[in-house]
Formats: C-alpha cells, structure tokens, sequence
C-alpha cells in the first residue's frame, strides 16, 4: 500500500484508505478509537489527531504488509493479534492509546531476531 494512493488534497483520505482495507469508513474510525463524525466532516478529517492516527495504523500496517502478505491481511493483524508483552493488546488498541512507537518498538524487535 503506498501512501501516495491515499492522499487527497495533501491529505490522507479515509475514503481511500477504507477502500484500500475494503472496509468502512466508520470501522477505520472505530478502529483507531475515532468517533464517526472524524471521517465525516472536511475540518476533522484533516484534524491532527484524525491524522496522526490514520498516519499511525499505515505505517504499522506497511511495515507488517511483507510478512502477511497483503494489505488485508496486515488490517487484520492489526485489529486482532494480541501482542506478548502487552498485556493481550492489539495493534490497534496501542494506537488508540497513544502507544504506536511500542508497536514499533515491538516489530524492531522481531526484524532484529529477538523475541516478542
């Protein structure tokens, strides 16, 4: 998935994005913790939390995207692969907490061989 795909007006599109996963615009906002109207509204689709948080879930899903297979594939892990270490939590959970650099940190991890 390249991000290029899913800008629109310099921005990350969510309509984009959510066609990219085959998914809904409102399950994208459920996801990252978002209330639906993020997505809805012009002013908070280019709000920096709707953003940063958009920005968050792509990098992490291109990052795993080589391992899974597809970008689907990797939306899946992201929404449903309890982490080790983090008490059970999902990808998606650590974003929604503010928490992506553990992700990071967690996928730094396992490309440098270590154990989750």
């Amino acid at each position: 998935m390249r991000f290029q795909e899913l800008l629109e007006d310099q921005v990350l599109s969510p309509t984009q994005v959510a066609q990219a996963l085959r998914t809904t615009k409102a399950e994208i906002a459920d996801t990252l913790g978002l209330g639906r109207d993020s997505f809805m509204r012009a002013s908070r689709v280019t709000a920096c939390q709707t953003q940063v948080r958009l920005r968050q879930m792509l990098e992490i899903l291109t990052r795993v995207e080589a391992e899974t297979g597809s970008p689907l594939a990797a939306y899946a892990w992201f929404r449903a692969e309890p982490l080790p270490g983090f008490g059970g939590a999902t990808p998606d959970q650590l974003v929604r907490d503010g928490k992506a650099d553990h992700v990071h940190a967690y996928l730094d991890r396992i490309v440098a061989g270590g154990c989750a």
